[in-house]
């Protein structure tokens, strides 16, 4: 019994020490097949990168101007309108109810004017009689047929004739003053009555609506938000260490949340820089409108500004150590060694090496599945 336990014993060892051998050939012995890439000078193309958000350059928001309760809603989110055309209505009893007022007070006014126009043709009517009046006396007073007081009389008359035609002129124009006053108070009225109309101001997308049937509205309070989608554009931050790479019409890409990319152009960069982030506002607005957009949507932009020269490798080379460390896997005396790397620019095959490797070195061109001190061939 105690034989056979000691011949367990020395197989179970036996096959500890082949699997540790076999491990240690599989991990240091046997050359593992890679494909490789020589570090070399090369460009690449150099882009700035940033997130932004989906702007508009043209919004607008419809408010109330007048106190009053929302009795239609005509408009929706995502509603494409028009010029001029409808959005809401509000309840405008109270305005129309003024409004006729005014227009009653127009009509009396009209004849009150009326018989003053009457009155002044009346008082020149007079002047006129008085005044041949009293030329015919002076006639018969200068031939004795009557007597000094008879034109006297006359003269009197006559003033009072004038008097009257001065009377008639100034009521006809306090009541054409009070039409004028009129006329600008019914044209108010019509403006106010008009408020209770809620229209687009442009074409636009209803991004937001804030009306709804029944709430009451003050002076200023917000209705809808419209926007332009021929305004949209991405307002990206960029470090100023490399925005002044960027330049108006400079191509650019435009990668929204959803996946979709499309392509831009640098429209305007910003002269204010954000004093604790260090970054400048740079907008970059849509070659095409995008079907479906939100304002305040995430997206990224890619600027290209030209290229960058230097050592390139393939991009799957890059590898990470176990600290987290970004490096390659330098092939050394047929072995790979990891090699901390400083990289720049890259496109969708390339990566640009600004400090860790020098023209010439060798690397694994594909870093995954790989890990330092293979043996590697």
């Amino acid at each position: 019994m105690r034989l056979a336990r000691r011949y367990l014993l020395a197989a179970l060892a036996a096959a500890t020490l082949l699997g540790v051998g076999a491990a240690a050939y599989w991990r240091f012995g046997r050359a593992v097949d890679i494909p490789v890439a020589v570090a070399a000078q090369g460009s690449v193309a150099a882009r700035v990168v940033g997130p932004g958000t989906v702007q508009a350059r043209v919004p607008v928001t419809v408010s109330a101007r007048v106190s009053s309760t929302v009795v239609q809603v005509l408009a929706d989110v995502g509603d494409t309108v028009q010029p001029g055309q409808l959005l809401a209505r509000l309840d405008d009893r109270d305005l129309s109810a003024r409004r006729g007022v005014v227009t009653g007070q127009q009509e009396s006014l009209q004849r009150n004017t009326e018989g003053a126009r009457a009155a002044l043709v009346k008082a020149q009517a007079d002047l006129d009689l008085a005044r041949s009046k009293q030329r015919r006396d002076a006639e018969l007073l200068a031939q004795g047929y009557v007597s000094a007081a008879v034109l006297d009389a006359s003269n009197a008359a006559l003033g009072s004739a004038a008097a009257g035609v001065d009377i008639a002129r100034a009521t006809l124009a306090a009541r054409e003053a009070d039409a004028r006053t009129l006329s600008q108070e019914a044209r108010y009225s019509d403006v106010v009555l008009s408020n209770t109309r809620i229209a687009a101001p442009m074409a636009a997308v209803v991004v937001q609506r804030m009306a709804e049937v029944g709430s009451t509205t003050a002076p200023g309070s917000a209705l809808f938000k419209l926007v332009d989608p021929r305004s949209l554009w991405v307002a990206t931050r960029v470090d100023e260490a490399v925005v002044g790479r960027v330049r108006p019409g400079q191509v650019a890409s435009i990668r929204l949340r959803s996946g979709e990319v499309l392509p831009g152009k640098v429209a305007r960069i910003a002269r204010q820089s954000d004093a604790a982030t260090r970054e400048l506002e740079v907008h970059v607005a849509f070659d095409t409108v995008p079907e479906r957009f939100a304002i305040d949507q995430e997206a990224e932009v890619r600027i290209d500004v030209g290229a960058d020269r230097g050592l390139l490798v393939p991009l799957a080379a890059l590898t990470r150590d176990k600290t987290g460390r970004q490096g390659v896997l330098v092939i050394s005396d047929g072995r790979t060694r990891f090699q901390p790397v400083e990289t720049g620019g890259a496109d969708a095959q390339q990566v640009l090496i600004r400090q860790g490797l020098a023209a010439g070195d060798t690397v694994a061109a594909t870093a995954a599945g790989l890990t330092a001190n293979v043996r590697v061939r």
